[in-house]
């Protein structure tokens, strides 16, 4: 997501772990999101990812020194907040900014994956098993607002993440 290492958002979770935490979105939550980009970036370069499954203390306390720093309660929310801003970033078309939910957008890439006589069966299997994984582990987005939000910053949003 952007932060290399130092994220720990990632795709929606399986049913054994803990769902990601869905917020209604503040103006505040997503500037700040914005803002924390520089700091981040700049630890990333500092601590380069080590092979290790343990985060290093030290990593985590400047995490936390930096989620604060812009407006959060600890990292844990600013995570939160960084993969509802991805969440709905991965439904906005880039060309037309046209927002999609994620559900609409599984559900379209499996009829594509069926459609494509391209694909050698076996691929094709398991491109929709994941697909279907996916699809079974995906919430539909809760604050629909959040759209509108992100569409506001989606700009900078993209600017910062690239």
């Amino acid at each position: 997501f952007g932060l290399g290492a130092l994220t720990i958002s990632g795709p929606p979770a399986t049913a054994a772990e803990e769902p990601f935490k869905q917020l209604k979105l503040s103006e505040k939550m997503v500037q700040g999101f914005i803002a924390a980009q520089k700091d981040l970036a700049e630890l990333a370069k500092k601590n380069p990812p080590a092979p290790t499954d343990k985060p290093d203390p030290k990593i985590q306390a400047e995490l936390e020194t930096i989620a604060k720093k812009h407006g959060f309660a600890s990292f844990a929310e600013f995570d939160d907040v960084a993969f509802n801003i991805s969440f709905v970033m991965g439904g906005i078309d880039p060309q037309t900014g046209t927002y999609t939910d994620q559900i609409s957008l599984i559900k379209k890439e499996i009829e594509d994956v069926k459609a494509d006589k391209s694909v050698p069966d076996e691929q094709k299997k398991q491109m929709l098993t994941d697909l279907e994984e996916a699809l079974k582990n995906t919430p539909p987005l809760q604050f629909p607002e959040n759209v509108d939000l992100v569409k506001k910053y989606r700009d900078q949003i993209a600017k910062v993440l690239n």
